[in-house]
């Protein structure tokens, strides 16, 4: 069960980047599997040039190692356009059910603006997601002669890949939050696959690049936890879903609550190397935050190798505690030297 590193090249990674990254490291490297390394690059408006580079040496120099060579997204827009092809000779029937026969077209133009979908939604709570309401989809399904006029027009738009309807549920195991059950039309809602400016949605990135890598073991932060249903409705459409084990880690939150950012300077990598924090330090730091040192609320980082976080690392110390980490800026820099 291969896992990954699935870094974004927006800016030097931080605290929050390695802890993920040391999670997946540890999950694949405990059962002797591979893992693999891929720059999600595919949104060029927030590419930094060079922050790949840093980032790979950042990985290396933590002792965090990968299998092969890196996987750049830019140059895999072919894997993309030949998926969103298969899933455009889909429909879906009022059960659910994907099929290559009638029914309302799997994925359909979306020419709403995201002024109208706010205008139009109630954002869900913690992970930002907002259900689209579904406009463009019953202009598909209730004039169809109208959607064609504006394509011909050349109007902007998007492309969605339409949920089966209400009470249709993906539910999946994680390894760190147990049981998720998503009704999909009510917790989800029609996603992007393509968005207006031609570029490849995330969500089907995601899908298509673990597929073709052959990567089954995912770990990542529980703000995607809700995606992860979304990404296993297209994986399912795509292809016969084979097993795959997920794992979703609690959140690691500033002083004030928020999740950390990029911009909170005084915590990314190159401001630790800078003050001679050595790999062991930040290695046994994001250890800690994984609860594999013991309970974060009630202990204190120690320096730790990545062999030696190898030795101590299980699930069940992480699904320990699922409360989202508050990061004491004191006492980070205490530890750190800052």
């Amino acid at each position: 069960m291969p896992g990954r590193f699935a870094p974004t090249p927006s800016g030097r990674m931080h605290i929050g980047n390695i802890y993920a990254m040391l999670g997946a490291w540890l999950s694949a490297r405990s059962r002797n599997d591979a893992i693999y390394l891929r720059i999600e690059d595919i949104d060029k408006p927030r590419v930094i040039p060079g922050a790949a580079d840093l980032m790979m040496d950042d990985l290396q120099w933590l002792g965090l190692d990968w299998d092969g060579a890196p996987i750049y997204q830019s140059t895999r827009h072919d894997l993309y356009e030949n998926a969103l092809h298969t899933l455009q000779n889909l429909t879906i029937d009022a059960s659910g059910t994907v099929t290559t026969g009638n029914g309302t077209p799997l994925i359909y133009p979306c020419f709403c603006s995201r002024a109208d979908i706010r205008a139009a939604s109630a954002p869900q709570e913690g992970d930002r997601f907002m259900i689209y309401p579904g406009t463009c989809r019953r202009l598909a399904e209730t004039h169809p002669e109208e959607v064609r006029a504006r394509l011909a027009q050349g109007r902007r738009h998007s492309l969605r890949i339409a949920m089966p309807p209400s009470n249709s549920t993906i539910t999946f195991e994680d390894r760190v939050f147990g049981h998720q059950e998503f009704d999909m039309a009510r917790d989800i809602g029609d996603s992007i696959v393509r968005r207006a400016d031609g570029l490849f949605s995330y969500q089907l990135a995601v899908v298509v690049d673990d597929l073709a890598m052959g990567v089954d073991d995912i770990v990542r932060g529980r703000d995607l936890l809700r995606s992860n249903a979304l990404q296993i409705w297209i994986r399912q459409a795509l292809t016969d879903s084979a097993d795959y084990s997920y794992a979703h880690l609690p959140l690691i939150d500033n002083a004030t609550g928020q999740r950390l950012a990029k911009r909170e300077r005084s915590l990314d990598m190159g401001i630790l190397r800078a003050h001679g924090a050595t790999p062991e330090r930040i290695v046994g730091y994001c250890a800690w935050l994984l609860g594999i040192q013991g309970d974060p609320q009630t202990t204190h980082p120690q320096p730790m190798s990545t062999k030696e976080a190898l030795a101590e690392f299980n699930w069940a110390k992480v699904k320990a505690d699922t409360a989202d980490r508050t990061l004491d800026p004191q006492a980070f820099n205490a530890y750190f030297g800052l």
